[in-house]
């Protein structure tokens, strides 16, 4: 792809695009000068027929339609002094899609700051109780949440659900806010080899439902504990989880990438790798305050009324 920035590209588009201007200007200049001949009976005809009585004339185009070719031409050549489009030309405004979309955003951010500025001081637990915070939030989040999370922000396969109570990573105002300004890289890296044979990932699977009380083979499960050392250093001895790791306490019966003796195994033989982008480069640290206390108040609804 590198090929592609070589200053020759902007030389070549340059060149392509003026000759191009130029070669109409002048096809334009040679068909108003030239006349194709007439036919011998000298009737102004192009000698074409169709339809066996329907002749093609020779006129020359209207003054009007050749005009309006003369202001295209002169509008783009215009336009491509004013406007970037001669190779890496920024033309006299410097005019950018990028300068443009930054200074929308910040005309946003002024018209909207004085609506900000009540939240500022308020703490979250306030925030999730007042109203008009809540509308706000609620709209960051579908604009900005909603395509993972889901509208109702209860997720869905291997995307967490928020209103629940079970997080990952804490449930904190805090830890909340830490998420939406910096993102998160989950990975469970494949576990096979350390557990051991195809039989001692079945009994750890078995172990693992075991510990939701889920449906579960018991014997195998008690085989599959020993074995479950191996997971015990992220998910805990006991398997309820480590938020400082955001490994899922498996104790809960609840399943972020589905249910069952198969889907474990999948995941102790392939591993997983998941990721939810940052938000501080699209977001305002106050709209990440309204935003953050939208989230905690989706699994704190007695703290939030």
């Amino acid at each position: 792809m590198s090929d592609f920035i070589h200053p020759f590209w902007s030389s070549y588009v340059t060149i392509i695009t003026l000759v191009s201007i130029v070669a109409c200007a002048l096809l334009l200049w040679v068909a108003g000068k030239s006349k194709v001949a007439a036919d011998s009976a000298n009737d102004n005809t192009t000698g074409h027929v169709w339809d066996e009585d329907l002749r093609e004339m020779n006129n020359p185009l209207p003054m009007w339609w050749v005009g309006m070719f003369i202001i295209t031409i002169v509008f783009g050549l215009a336009y491509l002094f004013v406007f970037p489009g001669l190779g890496d030309s920024k033309g006299q405004f410097g005019w950018t899609s990028a300068g443009q979309y930054q200074a929308e955003l910040d005309k946003s951010a002024k018209d909207v700051a004085p609506l900000y500025a009540r939240f500022a001081a308020m703490k979250t637990e306030d925030l999730a109780r007042d109203p008009q915070a809540q509308g706000i939030g609620e709209r960051l989040f579908l604009n900005n949440c909603a395509q993972c999370h889901g509208s109702d922000a209860r997720g869905g396969k291997g995307f967490p659900n928020l209103s629940d109570g079970d997080w990952l990573h804490g449930g904190t105002p805090e830890k909340i806010k830490e998420t939406l300004l910096q993102g998160r890289n989950g990975n469970m890296p494949p576990m096979a080899a350390a557990v051991g044979g195809a039989d001692d990932l079945k009994n750890v699977a078995q172990y693992v439902l075991s510990l939701s009380g889920s449906p579960h083979d018991a014997a195998r499960a008690g085989l599959g504990k020993e074995k479950f050392a191996a997971c015990a250093a992220c998910h805990g001895v006991d398997g309820k989880g480590n938020h400082a790791l955001g490994a899922p306490n498996l104790t809960d019966d609840i399943w972020l990438h589905g249910y069952g003796e198969e889907t474990i195994l999948a995941m102790i033989n392939k591993g997983k790798v998941n990721q939810m982008p940052a938000q501080a480069d699209k977001l305002s640290a106050a709209q990440i305050d309204v935003l953050t206390a939208y989230v905690w108040g989706l699994s704190n609804k007695g703290g939030a009324k």
